[in-house]
């Protein structure tokens, strides 16, 4: 338990309030202690560019009032933001609740965070602050930028929008490192504030937008040169103007060392878009694997799950699991999990009615949802995560040591004989057992379709022919730019057969092993297009009917 955490019973009566920093984007850059508090909040009150960061993080219970929000006109025409998140933290607390107010970056940095506290302190309501990382500290480290040298170089954080002139003197007459936080459109006004305070035209800037996010871009220039180079890039003039960026000047910001150190930039698959088709409880490792490649996965399920159309059988074999008439229980899924702990609740039975059965499972999230049943499975394939990787692993009957010789399978009506077929060779019976049938999805949102119809999506990872049948039937085929990446042979076979140009096919028949597959195209095409001093690109911001190599 962390050091800062009680029940606070003193403070019932008045609530607690948590000042709480977001950090600058990234949701994996939270603390431990922020997660702790927003796990115990009563009430969420958060600024809109973090609330998605922080809410997945409090219970599905908690209030979350939203705040007022100046438009982009109001903010161009230098109105103030009303801040009326001090009355809603007050009220809440007030009322005897535990309140996290969550603010992007740090609340030490954020001036209105400091006036809310102030007011906590003025009404006698018990206060904590949880440090976030700072945008003007975590965004340079994911652009590739050290503030700091060897030698020590002073370090001074700016916000154009308030700086003084005289903030501007001390900085322009200074060799210190400065990070300025500013807007899209102002970035060339303070390049113009530095030059004039009297640093060189020739120092080394980086400008850097939706930092520590899968949309982080980063523009190399000097003070000097920084309006050009945003021109020519196509960024300015643009609507997006009044977007925040971290702008670095000094030394340490220059080109040579971010071809070195861009370490976030540089993932092999960082921005693509891809497209998983499956829901997001079944796709949970896989988004997270192609998160760690830089990717903004977005799961589409294809498929929906139905109860059988005749439950007698699922019936008689979850009566014959109590009674004893099974050595082993075997899931293939996690849909089969679900299937069985639906039944159980309906007979009002929970996982102790699994005691002298042994519990096998097809993978690691296949077991992670048996154990939050309260199920330690005694057998998980210890290579490849599949049916043949369980049977590998399986011991063969002996009828010494096993009482009984009948294994129950839950699982899919289309689901393969493999499995029934290899536990049978080793000499088991098996009740291979429909527990739910699988059906096509209902079409994804409009907005979907037509992104992958027209070619919003940088890759599509099929993983079975099934997927491939049924994405192309509820929203149409992907558009010719869009990487392909097949499972196996079998389903870069139907992909074909739909018109589809197979890109990436997975050396082995796992969806992780797919996903390694595809960051290794990804890093190819991106080491090409450096080679040939190509600009790197996403797939969807290539031309139609570009052609690609298969990686195998």
């Amino acid at each position: 338990m962390s050091p800062t955490t009680s029940d606070l019973p003193a403070y019932s009566a008045s609530g607690h309030v948590t000042f709480l920093g977001a950090g600058p984007g990234d949701p994996g850059l939270l603390t431990l202690r922020a997660v702790e508090a927003l796990a115990g909040a009563d009430v969420l009150i958060a600024e809109p560019d973090v609330l998605e960061v922080v809410r997945s993080h409090a219970r599905a219970s908690v209030s979350t009032p939203a705040l007022t929000v100046v438009d982009d006109a109001s903010t161009a025409a230098g109105i103030p933001a009303i801040r009326d998140a001090a009355n809603l933290v007050m009220e809440a607390a007030k009322g005897g609740k535990r309140v996290v107010r969550a603010v992007s970056g740090d609340p030490g940095l954020d001036g209105g965070a400091g006036v809310e506290m102030l007011a906590c302190a003025t009404a006698g309501i018990p206060f904590e602050v949880v440090p976030g990382i700072a945008a003007a500290v975590g965004i340079p480290a994911y652009a590739g930028v050290p503030l700091r040298d060897a030698q020590g170089t002073d370090v001074r954080i700016v916000d154009a929008r308030t700086a003084s002139e005289r903030c501007w003197t001390e900085v322009g007459a200074s060799d210190s490192t400065v990070v300025v936080s500013a807007t899209l459109a102002s970035v060339a006004a303070t390049a113009g504030e530095l030059v004039a305070a009297g640093r060189k035209p020739d120092t080394p800037m980086t400008v850097t937008i939706a930092g520590t996010t899968t949309r982080q871009r980063t523009w190399t220039a000097t003070l000097g040169t920084i309006a050009q180079t945003l021109k020519q890039a196509k960024v300015l003039p643009s609507p997006d103007g009044h977007q925040p960026v971290i702008a670095v000047v000094g030394e340490r910001s220059s080109a040579a060392q971010r071809d070195q150190l861009a370490w976030f930039e540089s993932k092999p698959l960082f921005g693509w878009k891809v497209l998983v088709p499956r829901t997001k409880e079944q796709a949970a490792s896989l988004s997270d694997q192609l998160r760690s490649y830089g990717a903004v996965p977005h799961e589409v399920p294809t498929i929906a799950v139905e109860p059988p159309r005749t439950p007698q059988q699922m019936e008689r074999a979850v009566k014959g699991l109590v009674t004893g008439r099974y050595e082993w229980i075997a899931f293939t899924s996690v849909n089969a999990v679900k299937a069985v702990r639906e039944k159980f609740e309906e007979y009002g039975l929970d996982a102790r009615a699994f005691a002298g059965i042994k519990v096998a499972a097809v993978g690691d999230q296949t077991a992670a949802s048996l154990v939050e049943f309260g199920v330690k499975p005694d057998l998980v394939p210890s290579g490849e995560q599949s049916a043949a990787g369980l049977l590998e692993d399986w011991p063969p009957y002996d009828p010494v040591f096993d009482p009984i010789d009948r294994v129950f399978l839950p699982r899919a009506d289309i689901a393969t004989e493999t499995l029934v077929a290899g536990l049978i060779e080793l000499g088991w019976e098996v009740d291979d057992v429909t527990a739910y049938r699988t059906v096509r999805a209902s079409p994804p949102p409009a907005e979907t379709r037509e992104a992958i119809k027209g070619g919003g999506f940088d890759a599509v990872l099929f993983t079975s022919s099934s997927t491939v049948r049924n994405l192309v039937g509820i929203a149409g085929k992907p558009h010719n730019v869009t990487v392909i990446a097949c499972i196996g042979p079998a389903t870069a076979k139907t992909a074909e057969e739909h018109g589809l140009r197979v890109d990436v096919l997975s050396p082995e028949p796992s969806v992780h092993k797919l996903a390694e597959a595809l960051a290794t195209f990804g890093a190819q095409r991106r080491e090409a297009a450096r080679e040939a001093g190509e600009t790197v690109t996403r797939p969807s911001e290539r031309r139609p009917g570009s052609r690609r190599r298969r990686t195998t």
